[in-house]
Parts: structure tokens; C-alpha cells; sequence
């Protein structure tokens, strides 16, 4: 956005000079937000909240484009999953903190108060629309992945579809698990939540979070995990069939391929929104 120099009238020769700087505009964010809360959880995490377009209405599990404006006066954009659920008055995302990225770089040091850019135009595949009916919902994420799963383990049909809801995170070290575990463990004080979907919804979560650097007391790839069977001995569940478990997949590319290859291998066929079937991988999202 090209800034516009304000005009002033040459001083006339009897007028005293002064020092006083001239005021520049300041541009105004195209579809700008307000955030209201930050909060930071390690040197490579973050979450905040912000505004919310009075018109904008998604699916939880869904994402936008949000942003800032860009050294070269252009918006600088990137994919975030919305981690408040659909019925939240405000917007909710969590980040990962990139020094040289060209956005993270920039958005890490945010302030309530600050504006962002927000393209209100949700899509995404982790929506309850992409799945069959079914008994267990697997929710599996690695790092910043656990947004999407945070506005829908908010989202009052996660509890209505299913009997069991298992989350899983796998984080490099302790720390990294702190937004996931704290949102979990609010869910059993949430009144509002309680009042939405009963005082005790929070009972069919199963939570399983791993650590693959940091000793935790579980250690491992979630992926090596369910291959061994350690995973589903741990929580006391079968292997995942078709018949009754569906899954959401949200992590970097590498796991978002080799989960996709076990959960086939399991029997479960990729959904989308056009195609309800077993199991649906954001394929936005890169951690």
C-alpha cells in the first residue's frame, strides 16, 4: 500500500523554523484484526487471540490466512488452523516462533492492541463433515498441529458423534506440550462447556501425549508407538478398524504421510467434505 505524503505550505519568510517532525499516515491493515491476548510457552511457541469479523462464520477444525504487512508494503499471508471453536466471540491460533522466518519472525513479537491481517474466507479438510459415523475419534498431532484439534475438542458435535475421543501429540520436549495440556485440563472447569454439552464430556477424552528428545514419562514417536502396540495397550483400545474408529491428522509433511500410509494400512479410506469416509489429513499445515 503506497503511503501518501501529506502536502504542507511553504513557511513564510517571517515564520519561525521549527524542528517538529512531519507526520506520516499510517496505513490501514486490509481486513485487520485486533489481538487481545498473548501468550508465549517456550522460545519456539506462542499462542494469541484476536477479533473476530462480525460476519465471519466456520466449521471448527477449519483454517484461514491471516498476517502482516510485509516489508515491501504487500500483506505477507500463511495458513493457520482457528483453534476456538465455531461458537467462540473471539479467534484463537497458536504458532510456532521462526527467527528468519518472514512472517513468524515478525508475528512473535505481537502485542494486545497490535492489528493483524485476517482473510475471513475459512476452508479446511478436519471437519466433522469429511467422516462417517463412527465410535472412536483419533485426533493425531505433532507440534503446532494441535490447533485445529483444540477448536474441536471445544466444538459440542465432537462429543455428540463419539463415544471416545483420543488426542495425541508428539512434541520434541516437555514444554511444547503445555498449550495442549492446560486447554485439556480446562475442559473439566469450562462452566460454559459444561453448560453446552454436559458436566461430563470431558470424560470421554483419552490423552496421550509423547515426547521424541525431552525424557517425559512417554517417550517416542507416536507412529513407532502404534506400531509396537505400546500405544494401544496404554490406553486400552484395539487397533483402529474402519468399522469404528475415524481420524484426524494434523503435523509436519513427513508424519502427515506416514500416519496416512498406517491408518490405510489399517483399512481406513481418506475422506474429504464432497466424500465422507474413514479418516481426513490437513494438508495445509507444515510444522
Amino acid at each position: 500500500m503506497n503511503e501518501v505524503t501529506p502536502v504542507t505550505e511553504a513557511p513564510k519568510p517571517d515564520a519561525q523554523k521549527t524542528d517538529a517532525p512531519k507526520i506520516k499516515p499510517v496505513p490501514t491493515l486490509p481486513d485487520a484484526q485486533t489481538v487481545t491476548e498473548v501468550k508465549h510457552y517456550t522460545d519456539r511457541l506462542f499462542s494469541f487471540r484476536c477479533t473476530r469479523p462480525a460476519t465471519m462464520r466456520f466449521r471448527s477444525g477449519e483454517f484461514v490466512m491471516i498476517g502482516l504487512m510485509g516489508d515491501n508494503g504487500k500483506p505477507l499471508l500463511r495458513a493457520y488452523s482457528i483453534a476456538s471453536p465455531s461458537w467462540d466471540e473471539e479467534l484463537e491460533f497458536y504458532s510456532i516462533k521462526v527467527q528468519d522466518g518472514p512472517l513468524t519472525s515478525k508475528l512473535q513479537h505481537i502485542q494486545p492492541g497490535d492489528e493483524i491481517i485476517l482473510r475471513p474466507k475459512p476452508v479446511g479438510t478436519l471437519v466433522h463433515d469429511a467422516l462417517l459415523p463412527g465410535k472412536r475419534l483419533w485426533f493425531f498431532a505433532t507440534g503446532t498441529g494441535f490447533a485445529p484439534f483444540a477448536s474441536l475438542l471445544r466444538e459440542p458435535q465432537t462429543y455428540e458423534d463419539y463415544d471416545e475421543v483420543i488426542i495425541t501429540h508428539t512434541c520434541r520436549e516437555v514444554g511444547e506440550l503445555t498449550y495442549g495440556r492446560e486447554l485439556i485440563e480446562s475442559l473439566k472447569t469450562d462452566e460454559l462447556l459444561h453448560e453446552l454439552m454436559g458436566p461430563d464430556f470431558h470424560k470421554k477424552i483419552r490423552y496421550y501425549p509423547t515426547t521424541t528428545r525431552e525424557e517425559s514419562p512417554k517417550m517416542g514417536r507416536i507412529t513407532d508407538l502404534m506400531r509396537s502396540g505400546e500405544c494401544f495397550a496404554d490406553l486400552g483400545v484395539p487397533v483402529l478398524n474402519k468399522d469404528t474408529d475415524r481420524a484426524m491428522v494434523c503435523g509436519n509433511l513427513a508424519f502427515n504421510l506416514e500416519i496416512k500410509e498406517m491408518l490405510e494400512g489399517y483399512g481406513l479410506e481418506e475422506g474429504a467434505n464432497s466424500d465422507p469416509k474413514h479418516y481426513v489429513v490437513e494438508k495445509a499445515f507444515l510444522d
